[in-house]
């Protein structure tokens, strides 16, 4: 079971960690057809990796929790560890996803005009921000789950 959930954070993580870094270098070589890719490919990528991988973690973190009796809603290391992914799967569906749909909307229109959209630039700025917050917190959870201080 533990091996399963770890494959649920390393896949998580590394599909965070590689989409921030592909966008990143798409918006710094200012190619709109390669970004408009990038960006379609990210929400591709969500659909592949980021929902199962959530649903591993969430079953497989369910299951060990109560194999060894924890509650996930105490104060303590698993509650807090639930709140952050809680607030980072909030922030992906509430902001991110959002702001996914608006890049790729606005990277055609900008590849149609040959120059970025005010409104690509305000969804990627939006999505860089947020999507630091929404991968920090996980990460921030997955120490609290490998440490597991004592409170």
């Amino acid at each position: 079971m533990l091996f399963f959930h770890i494959l649920g954070v390393v896949l998580l993580l590394g599909n965070a960690l590689t989409a921030a870094f592909w966008k990143l270098r798409a918006d710094r070589e200012q190619d709109i057809p390669h970004s408009l890719r990038v960006v379609r490919n990210i929400m591709v990528a969500d659909y592949i990796f980021t929902i199962p991988s959530i649903a591993l973690i969430l079953v497989t973190g369910h299951l060990m929790a109560a194999a060894n009796g924890y509650t996930v809603f105490a104060w303590n290391w698993l509650g807090l560890s639930y709140g952050l992914f809680g607030l980072s799967g909030a922030i992906w569906l509430a902001v991110l996803l959002p702001a996914q749909l608006r890049m790729i909307r606005q990277a055609e229109a900008s590849a149609k005009l040959g120059s970025w959209t005010v409104a690509y630039k305000q969804a990627s700025m939006v999505w860089n921000v947020f999507g630091t917050i929404s991968t920090l917190a996980p990460v921030a959870a997955m120490v609290l789950m490998v440490f597991k201080p004592a409170w």
